[in-house]
């Protein structure tokens, strides 16, 4: 690394420039293995990287890039067991408004740049009795760390994804995603909301929309829930996006299509996840799956340890946000702990394995919401 790019990343690790600043600097479609390796940690750091299943060959497009670009996040879904309990936590926790709630979803504001809506209704198996409580799983992990141990039946899945792209004409992205062999739906709303919904590789939701920063939650969220507040609201500010820990079949394969469908750049493959960056002004995603490169492909990686025989029949396809990140404005570590310990919630350090909270540039905690979703709060802002 040339010595002017070694001081713009030290000047990132040390807090003095934004991770906005850092992708200007440095162009944006030129971030790769350093930025990476600096905010996820996969499984082929270090020794492992020698390793085949460590193939970093990415894939090529599955299409012709569309040449849009993500302009702004419009809105996660979600489903729970429990809606209310969902929202009135998100609202009290991460101070998002409450949009609107008709009795089987609830639509809130994240900030002015962002949105979820969070229905009711999923159906949840019975827990197995060696299950841990939601939340129990530990693991020091790194930054948008896995965990360890198994899980209960999961309360709260996020289940799809809205973004805004630019340039927008409604019949031209539609004859475009046909040209692809997306099938787009249209989904358009009135008020002037136009969208199209497709399924990624593994069927996930991706609804792509006309929304800009400009142009969404021009009106004050001014809805109520039914559900009373779980405790006193933290007054927190939530800012950014900063990560979302995306698991799918073939991450490969994921990061290639979410590059040529929505512009977002690869910021290095690492053998086992691709950490994407959205937009400057969005945030990233980390990709992570099965190595369809590696010696074996996506088989490879169902068997049970070194040795043993992946399991027969055909990969069922699936991909899940384990996770999300938000920044919050004003991250003090020490405030954060205290107000999340005050409300009776837990807080799993996470630095990316930087060293100990107060001296490492990323800083973060896991908690876990009334649904058992995982969600991390970071002092990464821009």
């Amino acid at each position: 690394m040339s010595d002017p790019v070694a001081r713009i990343f030290d000047d990132f690790d040390s807090g003095r420039i934004s991770r906005r600043h850092l992708l200007q600097m440095l162009g944006f479609a030129a971030v790769a293995t350093p930025f990476s390796n600096a905010i996820a940690q996969g499984s082929c750091g270090g020794d492992n990287a020698a390793l085949p299943r460590c193939n970093t060959v990415p894939f090529p497009p599955p299409f012709d890039p569309t040449g849009w670009k993500t302009v702004v996040l419009d809105h996660f879904s979600m489903q729970v067991e429990d809606y209310q309990k969902e929202a009135a936590y998100y609202s009290a926790l991460m101070s998002w408004k409450v949009r609107s709630d008709d009795g089987t979803k609830a639509v809130l504001d994240i900030g002015d740049w962002g949105g979820v809506e969070i229905r009711g209704g999923l159906v949840v198996p019975p827990a197995s009795p060696a299950a841990p409580a939601p939340g129990a799983a530990g693991g020091s992990g790194g930054r948008g760390g896995r965990g360890g141990g198994g899980r209960a039946p999961a309360r709260a899945v996020w289940d799809g994804f809205a973004w805004g792209i630019a340039p927008w004409d409604t019949k031209t992205v539609e004859a475009e995603l046909k040209k692809r062999g997306l099938n787009p739906v249209a989904d358009h709303r009135g008020n002037g909301f136009e969208s199209f919904h497709v399924k990624d590789p593994d069927g996930l939701d991706v609804q792509l929309t006309n929304g800009t920063r400009h142009n969404r939650r021009t009106t004050p969220a001014a809805g109520k829930l039914s559900a009373s507040a779980p405790f006193e609201p933290t007054g927190w500010k939530t800012v950014f996006l900063d990560h979302i820990s995306f698991q799918c079949t073939s991450y490969k394969e994921s990061a290639a299509f979410y590059a040529a469908l929505l512009g977002w750049t690869p910021g290095g493959d690492e053998g086992s996840q691709n950490t994407m960056a959205i937009a400057p002004d969005i945030g990233g995603i980390i990709i992570r799956g099965g190595n369809a490169n590696a010696p074996g492909g996506l088989a490879a990686g169902r068997g049970g340890g070194a040795g043993a025989a992946a399991p027969a029949g055909p990969i069922v396809r699936r991909a899940v946000m384990n996770h999300v990140s938000f920044g919050i404005a004003g991250f003090d570590p020490d405030a954060v702990l205290a107000e999340l310990t005050k409300r009776g919630l837990s807080a799993r350090v996470d630095t990316g394995g930087r060293g100990e909270i107060h001296e490492a540039p990323y800083k973060s905690y896991h908690t876990t919401t009334p649904n058992g979703y995982d969600l991390q709060i970071s002092n990464t802002i821009s």
